[in-house]
């Protein structure tokens, strides 16, 4: 069989060739760009795939996923759709009545959407649970609902801070009742979770994904189990993170990329733990929780900068953003901020940040992994942000142009199962901002979401996440509609828009357009997903 294959009659988004229609892979690798005749002629030997004017583009990179969670949320109990507080006892009771005594994972409610505007009581849980052991993450996984069955086998979390008699568990009470719902899971069944998160991950055109684990969100057994799942191949390649402080010998010991992800400094506007200088507006008696402070940033800095390590922190609110700058200067004084910036460490989400901050973090090299789709889904004057912050501060998260102009390398992700694994509507989100000024270019967004999430994990070659010769062979394939050129002005989009130019035209990102479905997705020349037309039917 020949080594190299050449794709011909499609649409290839490469900076080198904006026309270019055919693309030779040699052993993994892009050997070459241009027309179908003379990649023909050059290739006369190659294994032909006839693309019939499908777009290809660089495959997407998803900076910030929970596998095992999403795994059991695509199998399991899905209370993303439910509209009310009605039809979540329902679907519970329903998922009860078809798997018997077992325990329930579901995950996906938010209250704020529901005509009630409130969460089920512990003995609404316990009538629809029938004895069964339930945890159910609320959509931001700040906070749960559990039932009496699974607290009783989790005695520490009565009395622990976040704790209530009747309500939504939060803070530490959560990380106890999660860490017990967790442990009733077999190996078995986690694995074909992982294993159903990869697949759907690939079949949405993603080729690498950052898992962000840690003590308090999954454990080390976990993240060591998709580590090794993703090394046997097939499937998406996983970079882990492991967000625990002065866990150097573990991060060696799992193999990941850094001690970052979710190592909490606060926690979720919807839970109403993420850290504010002031007050929640619908809840005045909070101004959530600060888990770490200025302190506790510096030393993990350097001591992560010292082992040559990436570090990072989960960080949303403004008292939050505060105490990480805090940090960052104090670690500056310590090893210097050329060595902070070498190791490009990570902040996730850093939504409630102000534009001297975002300039003062840019200087340190910062990756901002942010998540487009929650502006879409929380953000303008009128959703979740606004009715917990109120409109002027609600209206002010998430600001991809103010990181964007700082120099902090923007990584996009979903934080799935926060957020499904959909990149062309993450894509889109960040582009048409609910908020006027703080979105990006369709270019930018794209970049953010391919080669920003390669860069963010230490791949900085200059190539991956381009398709251009002498990169790896990294590309979705899709079924696209027309191509555009969009630009931020029409000063640029004159030029833009000028074949001349060669700039590689996108699908068309405006709100009520079609996104793009994925055909086919290869990782380093391996095919890792092809549609078949069942696929449609899933979905």
């Amino acid at each position: 069989m020949s080594e190299t294959t050449l794709l011909l009659g499609g649409r290839i988004h490469s900076p080198v060739d904006a026309a270019a229609t055919a693309m030779a892979v040699t052993d993994g690798t892009i050997s070459w760009l241009g027309s179908d005749e003379v990649g023909r002629a050059l290739h006369p030997d190659a294994e032909v795939v006839d693309l019939e004017g499908a777009f290809v583009a660089p495959a997407f990179v998803d900076a910030h996923v929970h596998a095992t969670s999403t795994g059991l949320l695509l199998n399991g109990l899905d209370l993303t759709g439910c509209a009310s507080l009605t039809e979540f006892l329902h679907a519970l009771r329903d998922h009860v009545a078809e798997y018997p005594g077992a325990l329930v994972w579901g995950h996906g409610w938010d209250e704020t959407w529901w005509p009630e505007r409130r969460p089920p009581t512990r003995e609404e849980i316990d009538r629809a649970a029938a004895g069964a052991p339930v945890y159910l993450s609320r959509i931001d996984v700040h906070s749960a609902l559990v039932s009496t069955a699974l607290v009783d086998r989790t005695p520490l979390a009565r009395g622990a801070e976040g704790w209530s008699d009747s309500g939504p568990l939060t803070r530490v009470a959560h990380h106890h009742v999660r860490r017990a719902a967790r442990e009733c899971l077999g190996s078995g069944q986690r694995k074909e979770a992982q294993l159903a998160f990869l697949r759907h991950a690939a079949s949405q055109g993603v080729a690498s994904v950052h898992e962000c684990g840690g003590p308090d969100i999954s454990g080390a057994d976990d993240l060591a189990d998709l580590l090794a799942l993703s090394a046997q191949g097939g499937v998406p390649e996983v970079i882990g993170y492991w967000g625990e402080l002065g866990a150097v010998d573990r991060a060696a010991e799992l193999g990941v990329r850094g001690l970052a992800g979710d190592l909490f400094v606060d926690g979720a506007v919807g839970s109403r733990t993420a850290a504010l200088r002031e007050p929640y507006v619908d809840d005045p008696s909070t101004s959530g929780v600060l888990y770490l402070d200025a302190n506790a940033v510096a030393e993990h800095l350097v001591e992560c900068t010292r082992a040559g390590l990436q570090a990072g922190f989960h960080v949303i609110g403004d008292a939050g953003v505060a105490e990480v700058c805090a940090g960052f200067r104090k670690a500056a004084e310590v090893v210097g901020v050329p060595a902070l910036a070498s190791l490009r460490h990570r902040l996730e989400h850093l939504e409630m940040v102000d534009e001297q901050q975002a300039a003062e973090l840019g200087q340190y090299g910062v990756v901002a992994s942010v998540q487009p789709a929650f502006d879409a889904a929380w953000g303008g004057s009128a959703a979740m942000y606004a009715r917990r912050l109120g409109v002027p501060r609600g209206t002010l998260l998430n600001p991809f142009s103010k990181l964007a102009a700082s120099g902090a390398l923007l990584a996009f992700g979903s934080d799935a199962p926060v957020t499904p694994v959909d990149p062309w509507r993450a894509v889109q989100a960040a582009v048409h901002h609910r908020t006027d000024g703080f979105g990006i270019s369709p270019r930018a967004a794209f970049t953010a979401h391919t080669r920003g999430g390669w860069r963010a994990a230490g791949v900085d070659d200059g190539v991956t996440g381009t398709l251009v010769p002498g990169a790896p062979a990294t590309y979705a394939v899709w079924d696209a509609g027309e191509l555009v050129v969009a630009a931020p002005d029409s000063r640029v989009q004159r030029w833009s828009t000028d074949p001349r130019s060669g700039v590689p035209p996108l699908p068309d990102l405006s709100p009520q357009a079609p996104m793009p479905r994925c055909l086919r997705t290869v990782l380093r020349g391996e095919t890792i997903y092809t549609r078949v037309p069942e696929d449609d039917e899933i979905v």
